[in-house]
């Protein structure tokens, strides 16, 4: 059968190589449908037709770019939640605690909040039916909670301190997906946001976020984008409008079959002045790439990181009869120096993903020296500054990944998943105290201290989950964990801005960032800020 399916794809691959002309394509597509035929009439097995049809588009996209794929009407529909801003369900984030499902938090403006149903409540029953034991995974969930909109689902809630299961009647709505998952002042002038993904809704949330954090006095911005794997190309546009003067190219894309399409900035851009630092390390890839890129070539903002993903193919999506739809890569983009940033695919997909593998066993996440741009790739800014293509973005400023705390200890309490449990059942049990004791973040910052005792509890936890003590990786990973055990307490009890403030003692490329606003590597750098 797998063989049968090769032949199958190169008969196919035919059809997507438009160069031959249009009487080729209906001629090769003439030969698919003939051997389709053949097969469905003759193999000597029973066949899928629409089966083998769509292998035969995954395997003919395959060949063509790492980008370039095929999804059914399902897969499209799931891929495109995270970007359209939102999906259809009763709306709380929730954990996974003993086969039980414990609400996080309910999602603000959603139907479970205006129910009334509380963080904390363990949901025991679906619909009437048990909704705990090791049956109960997060894709169980998902497929229980999710729905259509207007439909409904009974919920019964076990809460603490009442007596009785209560009873909640949910009808499904649309929740908000969010992109700015953190924002807040990290000094008296300088904002910080957080953006996960570039999605249709991506730029109101910006603009919320920015005009809260110039009420509260920010002149200068820190726009991390790490682990950002990108999204629409229209919102990276309009996100580095944001930052750069009238009229300028922000970038610009060309394909065989696409003619150069420029995108350049306009007279909306609110943040054109201060200092603008990007965080980016090799989780940031295509959108996040473009207002990187952007920012730098126009010597608009400092980069601080590592080498970004590489990935410079733009996709569009073609809707196929049956709902399901090919994106197919039809163009490259370039930044405004002329830099294509796509790393090679040439040597199959296969190595292509194995890219940061690779750059792992070469020492580049440690040490700037370990990467080697051809002079070939090599462009400059307005202000003469040096900038590389052809394999990612690097940062103005490197900051190697930080292994100094790592130990094998450590990595077993983060791979079993002991710091969000032990946070979950700690506030799971004093809920109502810690509210009382710490009504807002800010009290909670200032006066929740990990203590000697706090933190042998912790361990004492751990010793129960069967993962023995090791006094020497303690003395290496001691501080990290009372850090993690703090902002993840500070996670469930607020919400991620409150988990990314708590961790910035030990975030270095953050710390370098506030470093680098304060004191003159912008006019060192020749960085425009005013």
């Amino acid at each position: 059968m797998k063989a049968i399916r090769f032949l199958f794809f190169v008969v196919a691959a035919f059809l997507v190589i438009p160069s031959f002309g249009q009487s080729t394509v209906e001629a090769n597509a003439q030969k698919f449908t003939k051997a389709l035929s053949i097969i469905k009439s003759f193999y000597v097995d029973t066949t899928n037709v629409e089966d083998l049809t769509e292998d035969a588009i995954r395997g003919m996209l395959k060949e063509l770019d790492p980008h370039s794929v095929y999804m059914s009407k399902e897969e499209l529909k799931k891929a495109n939640e995270p970007l359209e801003g939102n999906f259809e369900g009763i709306g709380i984030q929730f954990n996974i605690m003993k086969d039980t499902i414990l609400v996080i938090s309910p999602i603000t403006g959603g139907p479970s909040e205006k129910l009334g149903i509380m963080a904390g409540d363990k949901i025991v029953k679906i619909d009437g039916g048990d909704a705990t034991g090791t049956k109960v995974t997060n894709e169980w969930v998902v497929e229980h909670l999710r729905g259509k909109k207007g439909t409904e689902v009974t919920l019964s809630i076990y809460r603490q301190g009442v007596p009785e299961l209560l009873d909640y009647t949910v009808i499904r709505d649309k929740i908000p997906i969010f992109s700015v998952s953190a924002s807040f002042m990290a000094d008296k002038e300088t904002g910080y946001i957080r953006l996960d993904r570039f999605s249709a809704t991506s730029m109101d949330e910006i603009n919320e976020a920015m005009s809260k954090l110039k009420y509260k006095g920010a002149k200068n911005l820190i726009l991390d984008l790490r682990g950002n794997s990108g999204g629409y190309l229209k919102t990276a546009i309009e996100l580095a409008d944001v930052f750069i003067e009238e009229g300028k190219t922000i970038v610009y894309t060309e394909g065989e079959y696409s003619a150069i399409q420029r995108y350049n900035s306009t007279p909306k851009g609110n943040f054109e002045k201060g200092k603008v630092v990007v965080l980016v390390d090799e989780g940031s890839a295509s959108a996040s790439e473009i207002v990187a890129g952007a920012i730098q070539d126009w010597d608009r903002g400092l980069l601080i990181g590592r080498r970004t993903f590489g990935k410079g193919l733009v996709q569009k999506p073609y809707y196929l009869p049956d709902g399901s739809a090919m994106r197919l890569t039809t163009a490259r983009y370039h930044t405004p120096t002329g830099r294509c940033i796509q790393k090679p695919y040439d040597e199959g997909t296969e190595k292509y993903y194995k890219d940061l593998t690779s750059r792992f066993e070469k020492g580049e996440l440690y040490h700037a020296d370990s990467i080697h741009f051809p002079d070939s790739l090599k462009f400059y800014t307005p202000g003469k500054r040096l900038v590389y293509g052809g394999g990612g973005i690097m940062p103005d400023i490197f900051i190697p990944a930080d292994t100094s705390a790592n130990s094998d200890y450590y990595r077993n309490i983060i791979r079993k998943g002991l710091l969000n449990k032990f946070a979950i059942e700690y506030i799971d049990k004093n809920r109502e105290s810690l509210m009382e004791k710490y009504p807002d973040f800010e009290v909670f910052d200032k006066k929740f201290i990990v203590t000697a005792e706090f933190y042998e509890t912790f361990l004492k936890f751990v010793d129960e989950n069967k993962l023995d003590r090791k006094e020497e990786d303690l003395k290496r990973s001691g501080e990290m964990i009372k850090v993690q055990v703090k902002a993840l307490i500070a996670r469930n009890l607020f919400d991620l801005s409150a988990y990314f403030f708590s961790i910035r003692a030990i975030d270095d490329t953050y710390q370098k960032a506030l470093e680098a606003i304060s004191d003159n590597t912008f006019r060192k750098m020749n960085i425009q800020s005013w």
